[in-house]
């Protein structure tokens, strides 16, 4: 009896110890969130000189949709390495997403965070992947559109709630970079006597020189 009696009143009554405790881990945690967005406007200046974000061209200007997705959007890095966030005008903000590809590009709706627009013209090409700036996936669970914004190409990470629909989304970007591609290539250069080796063609004449005569 006299030991459980004892058990009983062995009650932790140091209460100030106790808060003492969660004060400093509350701290703690408060600093670290600091030191995170010290870091995050840091970056963001490193980025200043990224220009504005393209707006979508008005309905009737952006032609046929091709295709259409609804998911998340979780961020962008320098194109080719995926830790690099970027984080200027708001395109490291993780959020809901909708995706429509059109003749004219890539429009990006963000519930929440920045709407931008992709040109045809700046897309370079899509892929799937697993990882971007601090998300891993399963092999192929991200689609990642490259694209060109002023002097930086960007990756941008996207997963829609129906993954099977990536592929078609890598096929249609790839497409329409290829096609943008051939349209705007150089045409061939022409043969010319110089380059071939061969004889001037008809209606051309070979220089004249008066070494002969003055032999």
């Amino acid at each position: 009896m006299n030991l459980a009696a004892e058990r009983k009143s062995a009650e932790v009554t140091d209460w100030a110890a106790r808060i003492g405790w969660v004060v400093g881990l509350l701290l703690f945690v408060a600093f670290v969130y600091w030191l995170m967005r010290q870091g995050w406007k840091w970056r963001g200046s490193l980025q200043s000189d990224l220009p504005e974000l393209p707006q979508a061209p008005e309905p009737g200007a952006a032609g046929d949709v091709r295709l259409r997705l609804t998911g998340r959007y979780h961020g962008s890095t320098t194109a080719g390495q995926w830790l690099d966030r970027i984080v200027a005008h708001g395109l490291g903000v993780r959020s809901r997403v909708e995706l429509t590809l059109t003749d004219a590009g890539v429009s990006v709706v963000r519930p929440g965070a920045g709407d931008f627009f992709v040109p045809a013209d700046r897309l370079r090409a899509a892929r799937l992947d697993k990882g971007i700036a601090g998300k891993v996936l399963t092999e192929g669970g991200l689609l990642v559109l490259t694209w060109q914004h002023g002097d930086r190409l960007l990756d941008s990470g996207f997963r829609s709630d129906r993954a099977a629909e990536h592929t078609d989304w890598v096929e249609a970007v790839n497409l329409m970079n290829q096609a943008g591609t051939a349209r705007i290539a150089p045409a061939p250069a022409q043969d010319t006597p110089a380059a071939t080796g061969g004889t001037p063609a008809a209606g051309h004449h070979a220089p004249t020189t008066t070494e002969g005569t003055a032999r």
